[in-house]
């Protein structure tokens, strides 16, 4: 299979961000991808006061990248948006995931919210306007199933293992907007461990850049393999990178280090 991540520098111009979003889906169709990754909030990364108004999964966001999988004949995971919530005050954060011919095949809710103090560095709640989802989701794709997770859920290994072992997935994706001040320190070795310990390649699409009001994201969006190899990385600019996986290596891999056999301990 291959797959491309679309790094993205999304801003407060949501049609502008769409459109660029657009043009890095047709590289990677181009490319001869299968599969494509869009970041968090691929439509708007601004203000608050400037925020889309929250829509339903078959709102505009939704048809937009329909109408891309469709048109490009390709599978796109449509990153993330705010997804209308239970209640005014609150959305959700949501993946919505498109086939060849533009039906959606999966939706997954952002379970961890980014709720982080470092003094003098970052100071964001985003449960405060977030509402969290209650469910892990895969989806079939190409044959494989692949595990859908969004940015902060990267630091939760539960999940992960869950997606591996419990939904039988051999693809994790992550989606994200990772900050830079963690970014440069965790994001590659979190990403490489969660392919190592589940023995799942890993596909992960990163904003880039300056967003307002004073955001700062890492980018260096990846593919990694099982044996946590990153197989393309994306340099610090808006852009796709592309990668084949070698199912019949994951496959090696789980024979010859088989510690997903070896488990001792239940998944939940």
């Amino acid at each position: 299979m291959r797959v491309a991540v679309c790094q993205l520098n999304a801003r407060d111009d949501r049609a502008a961000n769409l459109a660029v979003a657009r043009s890095l889906l047709e590289r990677a169709a181009a490319a001869g991808a299968d599969l494509a990754v869009l970041p968090e909030f691929t439509d708007y990364l601004g203000r608050a006061a400037g925020l889309p108004k929250p829509e339903p999964i078959d709102g505009e966001y939704g048809q937009f990248f329909a109408d891309a999988a469709r048109e490009l004949s390709m599978w796109v995971h449509a990153g993330s948006f705010h997804e209308a919530g239970p209640d005014a005050a609150h959305t959700y954060n949501t993946s919505l995931v498109f086939d060849r011919e533009g039906a959606l095949a999966g939706v997954y809710r952002k379970i961890h919210l980014y709720d982080v103090e470092i003094p003098g560095r970052v100071s964001y709640l985003e449960s405060a306007s977030v509402t969290p989802g209650d469910q892990p989701v895969s989806v079939r794709v190409e044959g494989q199933t692949v595990g859908l997770s969004i940015c902060y859920d990267l630091r939760f290994p539960e999940l992960y293992r869950h997606l591996a072992v419990v939904d039988g997935a051999s693809i994790l994706v992550v989606p994200a907007a990772f900050m830079l001040h963690t970014g440069r320190d965790h994001w590659e070795v979190l990403l490489r461990a969660r392919a190592i310990e589940n023995q799942c390649f890993v596909v992960a699409a990163g904003q880039i850049g300056d967003h307002e009001p004073n955001r700062t994201c890492f980018g260096r969006s990846m593919i990694v393999d099982p044996w946590g190899t990153v197989l393309a990385q994306a340099p610090d600019q808006v852009g796709v990178s592309v990668a084949d996986l070698d199912l019949d290596r994951l496959g090696t891999i789980r024979a010859e280090l088989p510690s997903l056999a070896n488990r001792r301990l239940p998944v939940s």
